[in-house]
């Protein structure tokens, strides 16, 4: 996450650096050397990839259905238990295209 891109001060910058940044800034307040803060921006926005229908969708392919779209079973099998739990989990791009063209 930390390597995300987001627009800040006019540019596209990480996480990372935009972190440094409001670090440094946190220092200088403190320091006295700035009047005023600004945690506000930019504005994290967090993108969900595993909503319940998404969770279903694995939980109802067959392996047999997998495997014609290409991958392995072993792929399937960890989605699978990743779908079972209830922690949040991503999925990489072309698996999620894959999922999302598969009709049950």
């Amino acid at each position: 996450m930390l390597n995300k891109k987001v627009s800040y001060q006019g540019k596209e910058s990480t996480w990372s650096y935009v972190i440094f940044l409001k670090v440094r800034e946190l220092a200088h307040y403190l320091a006295s050397k700035k009047k005023k803060l600004d945690f506000v921006t930019p504005e994290y926005e967090i993108e969900r990839i595993d909503s319940y229908d998404i969770r279903q969708k694995i939980l109802n392919i067959s392996y047999v259905d997998w495997k014609k779209l290409g991958f392995s079973k072993g792929t399937l099998h960890y989605m699978k238990q990743n779908a079972k739990s209830d922690k949040p989990f991503t999925l990489n791009a072309h698996e999620k295209e894959r999922l999302e063209t598969w009709e049950g």
